[in-house]
């Protein structure tokens, strides 16, 4: 559901850097649609989860409980329609606060709801689920309403021209999911491999903790990721292809920096990261064997995001799908299986992806020959293509023109 959101992201962000501001609640309308039909498509796996893992060779101890608390959290699949694309649709524009404003507000809300339905009225597990379903509906109606009523510019109200070239917009919609997918799916894939070592219980247990390490650096590159990507997108869309590569080798340069200093706190700590995890001495000497590539993935993992995102920026979602896909599951797993994955050798496939990522957005997005007229060019048929492009002369694309959500001047 967030890779196919993930096209709203490109085109808003476009659609705003040239000026179409209007243009950006139709996308919106479009996308909803299209995350509401994901969610008719994926519900029959909740529904069915409990025979699916079954049939994957689950326990029924393990497969019943999962099926039923699926089932529960269907509501929050459906509200990831709404959730994701005003969040795109707000992130084009920049406007984040509210976002963080939101979030935090419902997070405590979902704090004393859960201790509300499980502590007073005893509901266990499914006060929790109920909590998580309702504050993750809080969130979508809140940013809905925000656009709404505070974003005029951008928001016109429902239009027709949302059902128009839908096509289009489901095929950008896929390769974002497909691109996503694939590099979230690769590090579940080793988890599930490493459990055929010897041993399964240390390796799965070390790499896992070394997952999570790596998952907090990670959470704070998933916001330069969508910060890039909106400063592509809007660079871009006016038709600025100098200032997109200085915006993105300053990035590249920033997020270097915070995984050099990641790096040395790993290295510093490798005999003590994992206490706060585990209290077996096995476990902690596993990860501390681990941590020297620990260090060098996340120092790598520091700017596959930006790559990323400026993939996101420029549409270019489709080609990276190939490119995860040629680098994690046709060289990256089969090596991995090969070589083992207590050695963590699947850095190296980090670090090739990395290396064709960059260079797919050099050439392809501000080299020489990709000039302002190339790049203008480029964003009209996009947003063509997307079903939208206004024809009117003032709404030229790459014309640099300020616009927030409330005017244009």
């Amino acid at each position: 559901m967030y890779g196919m959101g993930s096209a709203l992201e490109t085109l808003c962000g476009q659609a705003f850097g040239a000026g179409q501001v209007h243009m950006l609640g139709i996308y919106l309308q479009r996308s909803i649609l299209v995350l509401l039909a994901s969610c008719i498509i994926l519900s029959p796996v909740y529904v069915f989860a409990t025979p699916i893992l079954k049939l994957l060779g689950q326990p029924d101890e393990i497969a019943e409980p999962a099926g039923f608390y699926a089932r529960l959290i269907i509501p929050q699949l459906v509200s990831l329609s709404l959730n994701f694309t005003t969040q795109k649709f707000l992130q084009a524009q920049s406007k984040v606060a509210v976002i963080a404003w939101i979030a935090a507000i419902t997070l405590l809300f979902q704090i004393l709801l859960s201790w509300l339905l499980v502590n007073v009225l005893g509901w266990g597990a499914i006060g929790v689920v109920a909590a998580y379903d309702l504050s993750s509906w809080v969130i979508a109606i809140a940013q809905f309403v925000y656009v709404v009523g505070w974003c005029k510019a951008g928001w016109q109200g429902f239009s027709w021209s949302a059902f128009n070239d839908i096509w289009g917009f489901i095929r950008l919609s896929l390769a974002s999911a497909v691109m996503l997918c694939l590099e979230i799916w690769y590090m579940m894939s080793i988890t599930v491999l490493t459990g055929n070592l010897k041993d399964a219980v240390t390796a799965v247990g070390s790499l896992s903790i070394c997952t999570n390490i790596n998952g907090v650096e990670n959470m704070v590159f998933v916001g330069v990721h969508t910060a890039i990507s909106v400063r592509v997108s809007n660079e871009l869309g006016l038709g600025h292809a100098r200032a997109t590569k200085y915006s993105v080798y300053m990035t590249v340069f920033q997020s270097l920096l915070i995984g050099i200093v990641c790096m040395i706190v790993i290295l510093a700590a490798r005999d003590y990261i994992a206490v706060i995890f585990t209290d077996s001495e096995n476990m902690r000497q596993a990860v501390s064997h681990l941590s020297g590539l620990l260090g060098i993935t996340m120092l790598l993992n520091s700017v596959q995001p930006v790559i990323s995102g400026v993939a996101i920026g420029g549409g270019w979602q489709a080609l990276v799908a190939y490119i995860n896909l040629a680098c994690y599951y046709v060289f990256g797993l089969p090596l991995g299986y090969v070589l083992g994955y207590v050695a963590n050798f699947g850095v190296v496939v980090n670090n090739f992806d990395l290396a064709v990522l960059w260079s797919v957005g050099r050439h392809d997005c501000w080299s020489g020959s990709a000039d302002t007229a190339a790049l203008t060019r480029t964003l009209q048929n996009q947003l063509e293509q997307g079903g939208g492009a206004d024809d009117s002369p003032n709404a030229e694309v790459g014309r640099p023109r300020h616009c927030d959500s409330d005017k244009e001047y």
